[in-house]
Order: C-alpha cells, then structure tokens, then sequence
C-alpha cells in the first residue's frame, strides 16, 4: 500500500474542548457544518447512509470518545474506503479542529486543491456553529 500526500488543515475555535466535542461528534449534526452530509443522512445499523450526486455513500463514524477523535469512513459505489481523520484538540479556553485531507488515488492538483478549499469551508462552518452558539464568545 503506497502512502498518500496529506495536507492538515486546522482551524481555531473560540468554544470549549467539551462543548465542541459535545457538539460537534454527533452525527447527526454533520449536516449543519459539513457540506459533503447531506440532509439525507441516516442511521442504517452500526452504518450511517446519505445521498450523494454518485449515489448512496455508506458513512462509519469513531464512537464517541475523550480523546476528541471524530474521525469518519466513507464508501462510495464501486470506489475504496476513503477514511476521514479529524481532531479536535483542547486549545487553551478553546479548541483547535484538525482535518487531514488525503490524496485520493488519480486525483489531479486541481482536485486536491478544491477539496482542501472545501475542507476549510466546513470548518469555518464548524467555528461559526460553535461560536455562535456561544452566548459569551469573544467578538473581535
């Protein structure tokens, strides 16, 4: 098995470990911050299922955990395992979310790039839920 190129992308989030990790390893609250959930998501068993433009993805998430691992696997028709590792990790008063973005096998630079940009999306989406759910965030 070859190793893959990886990029972490992280991002800073002004939310407790606990209230983020409370939050944020739900699966059902994927959808809210992660636009490659979609609003199909579903318990199906030990798995989760969800509609996609190329058709049903199979989704299996970590259990709940203390370590703050919320990593997730997901298979696609007729495509492998693409395993999804993501932290969160206690950062001060606040929490530090860190995604590890694989190449997939063929994928080309332009690929790459759009799923690292959309990778970042989602996490400003998770910050933005986090935080704003926050009554006594700090407004810069």
């Amino acid at each position: 098995m070859a190793t893959h190129e990886a990029r972490l992308i992280g991002i800073a989030i002004n939310c407790p470990f606990e209230e983020a990790y409370a939050v944020a390893h739900v699966p059902e609250n994927f959808p809210e911050w992660a636009a490659g959930m979609s609003s199909s998501l579903h318990r199906d068993g030990d798995e989760w299922r969800a509609e996609t433009p190329v058709g049903e993805a199979r989704i299996r998430f970590t259990p709940p955990n203390d370590f703050g691992v919320l990593d997730h696997w997901v298979t696609l028709p007729g495509k492998p395992v693409i395993h999804i590792p993501l932290r969160l990790i206690e950062n001060g008063t606040g929490t530090q979310a860190v995604f590890t973005l694989y190449r997939q096998p063929d994928m080309s630079d332009a690929e790459f790039d759009r799923d690292a940009a959309m990778v970042c999306q989602d996490l400003e989406s998770l910050k933005a839920l986090l935080e704003g759910s926050r009554p006594d965030r700090d407004v810069p």
